[in-house]
């Protein structure tokens, strides 16, 4: 029975619309470019981290402060912290001893826009 679904998966044809595939093969960027958009993908996989970035998108903050909020160790905010800086999604700067957190740039503020617009769709 599972060698029956299987078949019905898989397509044993070949090019059909070769015109279509062609212009869509010249348009697919690098496969390194799409490994990477796929990690950047991951990293907002993690409701910890969204809630971050959503509460920075808001304002600049903390790792304290965001703790708090979250109601979470500084511990885990910082570990968190330390992911999207990686990913470029975060960004530091320090007063004093304090250090403050913020969106990296515009596109990640308009990533999670765009992402709450679509899920909230009908």
């Amino acid at each position: 029975m599972s060698k029956k679904i299987a078949e019905l998966d898989r397509c044993d044809c070949s090019v059909i619309h070769n015109d279509i595939v062609e212009r869509v093969k010249n348009k697919m960027p690098q496969e390194e470019l799409l490994y990477d958009l796929a990690e950047l993908f991951k990293v907002f996989g993690d409701s910890t981290r969204t809630k971050i970035l959503w509460a920075l998108d808001e304002e600049e903050m903390c790792v304290c402060d965001i703790a708090y909020l979250l109601n979470m160790t500084q511990s885990a905010i910082s570990h968190q912290l330390r992911v999207l800086k990686q990913a470029k999604l975060v960004k530091n700067r320090r007063e004093g001893k304090i250090v403050f957190y913020s969106l990296d740039d515009e596109h990640i503020r308009q990533i999670l826009e765009i992402g709450l617009i679509h899920i909230m769709e009908d």
